[in-house]
């Protein structure tokens, strides 16, 4: 079981998707990882050795911020944001979309999953 900076990445998964579990690394970075370590991307992460498992934790370790670091510096800066009363920390705070997305059909996680159905509303009410 591989465990890198506190997160136990998946068993059957290739390494180089099992990496992408850890907050802070995408394919590319992942990628990058992998070919500093001289691992081959098509190990599985069960099939790795302890000494494989120290050097991809070392490298992350020394060159990026990942997990708990990085998800404090998100916070801060979405922090700011909403301090200093930019557009985009107004949204944050009202936990809409930040980057310019419609709202009208879509963000429904964010605003609520109240959809009207045929027949509820205002205009299902019949006249005289």
């Amino acid at each position: 079981m591989a465990r890198i900076l506190g997160v136990t990445l998946p068993r059957d998964k290739r390494i180089i998707i099992g990496l992408t579990y850890i907050f802070g690394i995408g394919p590319a970075r992942a990628q990058r990882v992998l070919e500093l370590t001289q691992v081959d991307e098509k190990t599985r992460v069960k099939d790795l050795t302890e000494d494989e498992t120290n050097k991809i934790r070392s490298i992350i370790e020394k060159e990026y911020r990942v997990e708990g670091e990085l998800r404090r510096e998100v916070q801060s800066n979405v922090k700011r944001l909403k301090d200093i009363g930019t557009y985009r920390g107004t949204r944050h705070s009202k936990r809409l979309p930040a980057r310019g997305q419609r709202t009208k059909t879509n963000s429904r996680t964010n605003r609520g999953n109240v959809r009207s159905t045929a027949g509820s509303g205002r205009r299902s009410v019949a006249k005289k």
